[in-house]
């Protein structure tokens, strides 16, 4: 492992930390409405002359299982304080706002594939992450499958540098490999997130196959 590799930084304060939380949160209110808007225009955000690559199929079962099981609670819960306006008001607003949210997470990862792009490969995740990666920084692509331990960092340490993982349920079948270590940012703060330098990329692709086909062209011209 080489020093450029490691960035040593403070850890946040209280303050810090706070008012990250604070932004990701309103970021994530407004790619939630984005996100609704996005999949009624019918309009994914992949680059012109990229192709979208889903990261979704793992976890759209249960997805779509808590969307109906929010819309099912509205009425129930209505029905529950229905003799109380001022209850049933702040159930009914809550219960809307929390179904409309978990609908924006789903189209948020239908609207915000995976892109292999002109310009690089942007990585998504949910309603943050957001990682682009330049093809001049691309040393290789390639299909390799990994189940890793629950609750494993994003960012960990292997031999040749520090590694990037975007799981899904836990497993990445995509290794982008670098050409040498590049920065990455991710939502949270240091250590865990922040501007991170990594030599390799770990990624879940629904159509692992698609993702190389579309990543070869690129590959091949930056060579």
């Amino acid at each position: 492992m080489t020093a450029e590799t490691t960035v040593q930084r403070p850890a946040p304060t209280r303050w810090q930390r706070f008012a990250s939380m604070m932004r990701r949160a309103l970021h994530a209110e407004l790619r939630v409405y984005s996100s609704i808007g996005r999949a009624i225009a019918r309009r994914p955000a992949v680059p012109r002359g990229g192709t979208g690559i889903g990261y979704h199929r793992p976890t759209l079962t249960v997805l779509i299982v808590f969307i109906v099981l929010s819309a099912v609670e509205i009425p129930i819960i209505d029905l529950i304080v229905h003799r109380w306006p001022a209850v049933r008001i702040g159930f009914l607003i809550l219960g809307i706002w929390g179904l409309t949210w978990m609908i924006g997470l789903l189209c948020a990862m239908l609207m915000r594939p995976h892109a292999v792009a002109p310009d690089g490969i942007l990585i998504r995740g949910g309603l943050e992450v957001d990682v682009a990666i330049p093809w001049s920084a691309v040393a290789s692509v390639a299909i390799r499958k990994r189940i890793d331990e629950p609750k494993q960092p994003r960012v960990t340490e292997r031999s040749d540098g520090w590694e990037y993982a975007e799981r899904v349920l836990h497993e990445t079948n995509i290794l982008i490999e670098l050409e040498q270590p590049h920065p990455v940012r991710l939502p949270v703060l240091s250590p865990r997130g922040g501007e991170q330098l990594v030599t390799s990329v770990r990624i879940w692709a629904d159509d692992p196959c698609a993702f190389l086909d579309a990543a070869r062209p690129f590959l091949l011209a930056a060579d």
